[in-house]
Order: C-alpha cells, then sequence, then structure tokens
C-alpha cells in the first residue's frame, strides 16, 4: 500500500508496519500439544503393554497429529483474512459436499457414520465445517452497518447454518451440531441481531434439530439424559463412563495422584479417555490444581482471541475471531462439563487435548486463521473518507 492510499485513510505509514506474531497464542498451542502427547501416553501406555502392544504407539500418533497442526496453524496464518472472505463461499460449499458424500461413503464408528478411512487414515469432515461455517457466516453478516442486521441476512444465515446441522444430525453427531448453533448464535449475536432475531434462530434450530432426528437418535439422546439425571439407576449400563470419569476425577484430590499413577486410568475403567475423556486422565493424575492450570490456558486463548477481535481492521476478521473465540469456548465447557457430571455426555473433543487428528488440525486452521487477523491488524482504526 502507498503512503498517498494510507493518508487517503487518514492512517499513518506507521499504522500498517509488519506485526509481530502473537508469542503468547502461539506458546499456548505448543503447550496444549505437548500437555496432550503426554497425557494420551499416560492413559494408554498401562493397557498398551499388558496387551503386549507398543506402550508409546498411541502417543507417538499423536505427536505426529500435533505436528502437522502446528503447520496447519502456520499456513492459516500465512493466508491474509480478506482471502478467506473472497474464498468464503468455496470453503462452504466443499464443507457441504463432504458432509452430504460421508452419509453415502462414510465409516460408522460409535453409532455415527462421521468418518471416511482412506488407507487407514481416518478423516471427519464435521470438524471442519465448523471453521468453514464460521467464515461463511463472518462473510454474510460482516457488511450490516451500524451494528444492525436485517431480517433477511438473519433468514440466509439461518438457512447456511440450517444445511450442515441437517447433514451433521444425519449421522448424527450431537456434539459438532450444538458447537454449530452455538457459534452461529454468538457471531449473530456479535453482528447485532436483536433479541427477536436471536429467538428466531434459537426457536429454528431446535425444531431444524429435532425433525432432522433419527429415531435412533431420540432414544441415544433420551438415555444419556436420563444417565445424567439418574446415574445412580444406570450404573452398569449407560451411566457407567460418567460415573467412572468422576470417580477418577474426584481421586485425584487437590494435587493429583501423580503422573502414571491412579487406579482409573492405569486400569482403563474409562472408555474412550484418550478422546473425549481425556481430562479424566488430568484430573486424576493432576489433581484440581492440573484440572484449574489447563483450563487457565484455554482461558488465555480465549482471551487471545478475543482480543484479535477487538484489533481487527474490519468487521469480517473481528467475527471470525468471535467464532472461533465461541467455537473453542463452547468445546471446553462441554467437554469439561460432561465429565464432572454437569453436562450430559455428547462426544465432543476437548481442543488440542483429545486424540484426534481432525478435531486437533481442524481447531489448529480456525487459530491460524485468527493469528492472520491479527498480524494484519491496523493501529488505529479506519476513518470513513468524506468521499465515501
Amino acid at each position: 500500500m502507498t503512503s498517498a492510499v494510507i493518508r487517503g485513510r487518514g492512517l499513518t505509514a506507521s499504522a500498517y508496519e509488519s506485526r509481530r506474531p502473537d508469542l503468547v497464542l502461539m506458546g499456548t498451542l505448543l503447550l496444549l500439544g505437548v500437555l496432550s502427547v503426554l497425557m494420551i501416553y499416560s492413559a494408554s501406555a498401562p493397557q498398551a503393554e499388558l496387551g503386549g502392544r507398543d506402550p508409546a504407539g498411541e502417543a507417538q500418533k499423536q505427536a505426529v497429529i500435533v505436528f502437522v497442526g502446528l503447520v496447519v496453524f502456520a499456513v492459516g496464518s500465512i493466508i491474509e483474512h480478506r482471502s478467506l472472505h473472497t474464498a468464503a463461499p468455496v470453503m462452504y460449499g466443499a464443507a457441504v459436499v463432504a458432509l452430504a458424500i460421508v452419509l453415502v461413503w462414510g465409516k460408522e464408528v460409535n453409532n455415527a457414520v462421521s468418518w471416511f478411512e482412506i488407507k487407514g487414515f481416518q478423516f471427519q469432515p464435521s470438524e471442519w465445517a465448523k471453521p468453514a461455517v464460521i467464515v461463511m457466516l463472518a462473510a454474510l453478516l460482516a457488511p450490516a452497518v451500524e451494528n444492525k442486521i436485517g431480517w433477511r441476512r438473519v433468514l440466509t444465515a439461518l438457512g447456511l447454518m440450517a444445511i450442515p446441522v441437517g447433514l451433521i444430525a444425519a449421522q448424527p453427531d450431537l456434539g459438532t451440531l450444538l458447537a454449530v448453533v452455538a457459534l452461529s448464535i454468538v457471531m449473530l449475536f456479535a453482528a447485532g441481531a436483536s433479541l427477536r432475531q436471536l429467538g428466531l434462530l434459537i426457536g429454528s434450530s431446535g425444531l431444524i434439530t429435532w425433525f432432522a432426528y433419527r429415531q435412533e437418535w431420540l432414544t441415544l439422546v433420551e438415555n444419556r439424559i436420563d444417565a445424567w439425571l439418574n446415574p445412580e439407576q444406570n450404573a452398569l449400563a449407560v451411566a457407567f463412563q460418567p460415573l467412572q470419569s468422576q470417580i477418577a476425577i474426584g481421586s485425584g484430590g487437590f494435587s493429583g495422584r501423580g503422573l502414571f499413577e491412579g487406579s482409573q486410568t492405569n486400569l482403563a475403567f474409562i472408555p474412550e479417555q484418550t478422546t473425549d475423556f481425556i481430562f479424566t486422565a488430568v484430573g486424576e493424575q493432576l489433581g484440581f490444581i492440573g484440572g484449574a492450570l489447563l483450563i487457565a490456558i484455554y482461558a488465555v486463548i480465549v482471551w487471545r482471541l478475543l482480543r484479535t477481535a477487538a484489533a481487527a481492521e474490519d468487521r469480517f476478521g473481528m467475527l471470525v475471531a468471535i467464532g472461533v473465540a465461541a467455537m473453542l469456548a463452547f468445546h471446553v465447557f462441554v467437554n469439561v462439563g460432561m465429565t464432572l457430571g454437569i453436562m450430559p455426555v455428547t462426544g465432543i473433543p476437548l481442543p488440542f487435548m483429545s486424540a484426534g487428528g481432525s478435531s486437533f488440525t481442524a481447531m489448529a486452521f480456525a487459530l491460524g486463521m485468527t493469528h492472520s487477523i491479527w498480524l494484519h491488524r491496523s493501529k488505529v482504526p479506519p476513518r470513513v473518507s468524506s468521499l465515501g
């Protein structure tokens, strides 16, 4: 950008000096990756050794995923966010197509047809649908004037959200569905939607979800809610997992039982402990202190994302950063809540901690998008010129 153009926008040349990277955001992402490998090793090694498998097998796989995730974060940071604005329809369209194809050719895992499997590698398109929805909604809502959006944009946003929500409901994947709905509501609120408009969105989301349910999913949800409300009566059935999770976290006490210690973890009482219930390994081995520090790390990331939203040079960047913050905060709240027994089990991963490449890389790319917005922020907000 030439100095004349800069002056024409009412900015000094120094306002567009190259920006330093957000070292705090990068450091917390790296720290979570290291903790993920460590916790997955501690949760999987004892049983792998008893079964004659490589004790470090799952941890090594996760280490590769962390490395790939850091590369994806770097790629997302390099992409200028205006390019994301232009590519929003393509990203959204690709996500919708992938969600439709997986219903036909996908692999069923845990009663949900959510995965592609190619030569031993699995890919979950619904994880990548979340950043695609964020970018598409941000592109739609960015042109709003004076933080107000009309009913046409609200209804368009509802339609854009309804398509992936319906496809995800057909898998079915309750956790991802709720995440898409939650981030959409937060983004509309940030864009200036009124309470009436938000009420329409929330009510319509409930109806869409209801009519998209399969009967089997209704039964599954009823069982999980019943297990949540009456855990003692379902201890040997659907409530076994959350009860064991609470026992593990409770036994950790204030300071934990020590790394690689703990009966619940070492004896594999908790199903899916390296994925959806990885927080139980943290709670049992590192105690309240470890769990609180982990949540504090997530709070730091959300703070940096909101700081990026405040510093963004345009509404598109602001809305993308808020959408990513909402997505991450929702994941942490629901995942930790279900391990503590204050939320029903929904099968939602803990960001950057649960084993699995789709979730880690999609979240890493989302953080990379916001980091790009941070790198391209302006020191002072642009003024509207007299020429408009």
